[in-house]
């Protein structure tokens, strides 16, 4: 490391840091909240969570001391990692609800698609970088295209639509900051209308369809499709502005809310910590966002803009479609609430990102390739 202790020290983004903890904090809070509110007092998800928290802090620390220029040489081996662990997991991989997107080690269970999705990112930052002398031509746009195709109907087949989704957002995000043509712009939106119809007629399974139109009207299968979004709504409404305290919420301790400390964790939060414990929360992931693209911003390095806005796109999506769902404005599709939520392999790939970012902050200064996309 070229720089002194107390420079890459200074160099730091402690703010970031600041409020990624804080969410940490929060989400530990509220899991071992919903574990003592049971009647048998229950905290193995809050012990796994606080192992994932301190797992995803050291890979951070790591990155940060690896110089992430050498990562740009490194594109194809990351995607080359990534499809192997989606090949893998479809291969090797237990089902859980439904999804076979999981590796059971003794009893650890990892959720390698978690990882694919940055390694994805490094991938399309390396590959947009080495086109930085002019605008996104077809040939590169297919390529990625091509890529992103793959990783996508891999993870479809476990299947996983909201990893899906995110996958899709990342790729978007690049291609759209790459400099998209107009005419590329009217071939990827024809082609996602029909990307859409074929999905929906062919791909999606029959309770994918129903995730996916419950949320425009829970109330017409309250029992059934419906029965998530209802709950957690009811969650939120019941909150007030203060909440009912940790422990305390109703929904959850009763089970009446499924899954409450995974892809509702949103609404658990919303009913115990209310609406002002929400609003501090969304402005605790504004931070991070805006962090993640100030670090993008002041680099002249085109990898470093480039996988800032992709990773800014991959936390933004899973925030966007995990409290859309708990609102009832978006679907049901399973996305863990970043740095929050009981979903260990989601936390560990956050810090392994943010890690990253981190570093780019800190050593992005004296990058070698200056020219700027626009």
């Amino acid at each position: 490391m070229q720089l002194s202790w107390p420079e890459f020290f200074r160099k730091i983004d402690w703010l970031l840091i600041g409020a990624l903890f804080a969410l940490s904090a929060i989400g530990l809070l509220m899991i071992y909240g919903i574990g003592t509110s049971y009647e048998i007092t229950s905290l193995l998800q809050f012990r796994k969570q606080l192992i994932a928290v301190a797992i995803g802090v050291t890979s951070m620390a790591a990155l940060m001391l690896w110089d992430y220029r050498r990562m740009r040489a490194y594109g194809l081996i990351a995607y080359a990692i990534g499809l192997l662990l989606l090949v893998g997991v479809l291969i090797f991989g237990i089902e859980v609800r439904g999804t076979q997107g999981w590796f059971r080690l003794g009893t650890v269970s990892i959720q390698p698609v978690e990882i694919a999705k940055v390694l994805f990112a490094l991938f399309l930052a390396s590959y947009f970088y080495k086109q930085v002398h002019r605008r996104l031509d077809w040939i590169t746009f297919f390529g990625s295209l091509l890529a992103m195709s793959i990783y996508v109907g891999l993870i479809m087949l476990q299947p996983d639509l909201g990893s899906a989704m995110v996958v899709l957002m990342i790729w978007f995000v690049g291609v759209a900051f790459a400099g998209m043509r107009k005419r590329t712009w009217a071939l990827l939106i024809s082609a996602g209308v029909l990307i859409i119809y074929l999905s929906w007629s062919f791909l999606l399974a029959p309770y994918q369809q129903q995730r996916l139109t419950s949320f425009l009207n829970p109330e017409a299968d309250p029992l059934g499709a419906g029965y998530n979004v209802l709950q957690a709504q009811t969650a939120i409404g019941s909150g007030g502005w203060f909440g009912k305290g940790i422990g305390e919420g109703s929904q959850s301790r009763l089970r009446f809310l499924p899954e409450a400390s995974t892809d509702f964790m949103f609404a658990v939060m919303g009913e115990e910590l209310g609406f002002a414990g929400l609003a501090l929360i969304l402005i605790l992931f504004a931070v991070v966002l805006l962090r993640i693209l100030a670090v993008g911003y002041a680099s002249r390095d085109i990898f470093v803009q480039t996988f800032t806005v992709m990773i800014t796109g991959m936390f933004a999506m899973h925030i966007l479609v995990n409290a859309g769902m708990n609102m009832g404005i978006m679907p049901v599709t399973g996305i863990p609430l970043p740095f929050a939520s009981a979903a260990a392999s989601s936390l560990v790939a956050g810090y392994l990102a943010i890690g990253i970012v981190l570093n780019m902050r800190i050593t992005s200064k004296s990058a070698d390739k200056t020219t700027a996309l626009h």
